[in-house]
């Protein structure tokens, strides 16, 4: 009888501890998946309720009350001092310094002398020609008694009369000229540093001295053509200096310049100062502030708590939800003119409402607020400029 070769099971070939191994594989697997799927499901329900509100952490934000204040329309603009009169004074001629006639420093008057070059050349010639104008006078004189006498034809009483002239003018030229070697003040002011010293040589229009005339100043500054219909002479000018931090000095607008510049299309305004303890200086630059309407009532931020966007301008008020606490409401305003750090506020908020005023960056509606306000931005409405 001859066997025939049966087919093996291959599960029965299959060693008993290499299935024990595979079923613990596989339910470590299944093990491995059930934990991540319900790690995710977790997460999931953590994110719903954060985005709910349960779970946003707090901003940290400064808070100011808009304020409802007086507020009179102006303009900002930087402006530089000149004198009422000033000059840097230059002798017309050259010369050789001998006196300084003054004290550096010092007030003068119209017509006082301050520094004089040599003229000793130029006065002798002078008194050669007074000399021969007066012989000319004498001739002209007895030519006069001559021709009324009919003793002289008219051609020599003319010749005579010509002469003298040409011989006054002469003289007259030469005073001319021995005064131009003696600078004399053109106006009453004060002098500054003397530039030169006795000995030098100066060349003509070599700047010598500076006067200046310091009971009155001169402010110009700039503003842009459209504001030019709003600028009219009179109206009151208030200037801060760094040189002399919170003090106002008041004036008031002199001149309006009837032209606009062709390049900045701005025009030139000039205001005038009383300056009688003499304590502005040409060439001090401020910040001028022009007022341009009567006084009204409007609700006030610092500038830095308006944000801007392509929607309008935004601020963010500080809303109450009782067990909540603070949260950030955002809330768009009209803005109206402004003045040194503040801007009037025209439509959007009510007096008293809590404004965020630093921070706001970071928030969106819904935001829980912490309040710190320790740190507040500028708020001063005629802000003086500072050097650092």
């Amino acid at each position: 009888m001859i066997d025939r070769e049966q087919p093996m099971d291959e599960t029965s070939a299959t060693p008993p501890s290499t299935r024990r191994r595979m079923i613990i594989m596989l339910l470590a697997v299944g093990l491995f998946l059930g934990l991540l799927v319900g790690f995710n499901v977790f997460k999931g329900i953590m994110i719903g309720r954060a985005m709910a509100g349960g779970g946003e952490p707090p901003q940290t934000v400064a808070l100011a009350p808009a304020k409802e204040e007086t507020w009179e329309p102006s303009l900002q603009a930087v402006g530089t001092l000149r004198a009422r009169q000033g000059a840097d004074l230059a002798f017309e001629v050259p010369g050789v310094v001998t006196r300084i006639e003054v004290t550096p420093g010092a007030e003068v008057r119209e017509g006082q002398a301050l520094v004089s070059l040599n003229d000793e050349t130029e006065t002798a010639q002078l008194r050669q020609f007074q000399a021969a104008a007066a012989l000319a006078k004498a001739t002209l004189r007895r030519a006069r008694e001559q021709f009324e006498a009919k003793t002289i034809s008219p051609a020599d009483f003319e010749a005579a009369e010509a002469d003298f002239k040409a011989k006054e003018a002469a003289a007259q030229s030469q005073l001319a000229l021995v005064a131009k070697k003696h600078l004399v003040a053109p106006f009453a002011g004060r002098v500054g540093i003397v530039n030169t010293s006795p000995g030098a040589y100066l060349n003509a229009g070599v700047g010598v001295v500076t006067l200046q005339k310091l009971d009155q100043v001169y402010l110009d500054f700039f503003l842009p053509q459209r504001e030019a219909g709003t600028v009219r002479p009179g109206q009151r000018v208030d200037l801060a200096l760094d040189a002399f931090p919170g003090k106002t000095f008041a004036g008031k607008v002199s001149t309006v310049n009837p032209k606009v510049d062709l390049n900045t299309r701005n025009v030139q305004v000039e205001a005038v100062f009383a300056n009688p303890g003499r304590t502005l200086l040409p060439g001090m630059f401020g910040n001028a502030s022009l007022s341009v309407g009567g006084a009204t009532k409007a609700l006030t931020l610092p500038q830095a708590a308006v944000t801007y966007n392509p929607y309008g301008a935004v601020v963010y008020v500080a809303k109450s939800e009782g067990a909540s606490g603070l949260k950030a409401q955002q809330v768009f305003v009209t803005t109206g003119g402004t003045r040194g750090d503040q801007v009037a506020i025209l439509k959007g908020l009510n007096a008293g409402d809590q404004v965020v005023t630093s921070g706001a960056l970071k928030l969106r509606n819904g935001t829980p607020l912490k309040v710190d306000n320790r740190v507040q931005p500028a708020n001063d409405p005629r802000p003086t400029p500072q050097e650092q």
